[in-house]
């Protein structure tokens, strides 16, 4: 074995490996260097050169004052645009399978695995939501990630689905009917009192 080698795992000390990393940001994928550093991929993005060059920082060191806070913006909104790439929806599926999105809460799901959301496709809005493909609805994820739906958008589970059509599962047979003593209630029993 030649001295060069190691046995130890390389750590990724960029900017991007501290924020994908980070604990709560389990959602995120890592967008390539080489699609950041694509002008066209960064087209309608507001940004400053300092913020792209730190997201693209290869040793990037945390305790740096220049660090401006805009930096998880200007790489969530390029996540946005990688994501609905070809290669992002691979890697995203791939977290999917995984469950990294975590699970419909509803029962008659049977733990369907979801996929994250944005309620909106600026930043800013919201944080993320899962989408349960199941029932088509949307949830608080359980683990509450402080990430922001802009970094997903509106559109995402919707063209993975597309993309990915052998991993659209079926609406839930059953639902839920509400009894009373075993009777099934009338529509009007859930109206509200005038």
């Amino acid at each position: 074995m030649s001295s060069t080698q190691s046995n130890e795992p390389k750590v990724d000390a960029s900017w991007i490996g501290w924020f994908v990393g980070k604990t709560g940001n389990e959602f995120v994928c890592r967008v390539p260097i080489k699609f950041i550093k694509n002008k066209l991929n960064l087209a309608g993005l507001e940004y400053l050169e300092d913020t792209l060059n730190v997201v693209l920082e290869p040793l990037f060191d945390r305790s740096v004052a220049s660090v401006s806070g805009h930096e998880e913006k200007l790489y969530g909104m390029i996540h946005a645009n990688y994501i609905m790439t070809e290669r992002g929806v691979e890697d995203m599926r791939l977290k999917y399978e995984r469950g990294d999105f975590g699970v419909c809460p509803k029962f008659y799901c049977k733990g369907q695995k979801a996929l994250p959301v944005g309620l909106s496709d600026g930043w800013g809005h919201s944080t993320v939501k899962i989408y349960c493909p199941s029932c088509r609805d949307v949830f608080k994820p359980r683990s509450r990630p402080k990430l922001d739906g802009g970094m997903f958008g509106t559109s995402f589970p919707h063209l993975f689905f597309m993309e990915l059509p052998m991993l659209r599962p079926q609406p839930p047979v059953e639902k839920y009917v509400p009894r009373l003593h075993g009777f099934r209630l009338h529509e009007s029993a859930f109206k509200p009192l005038d």
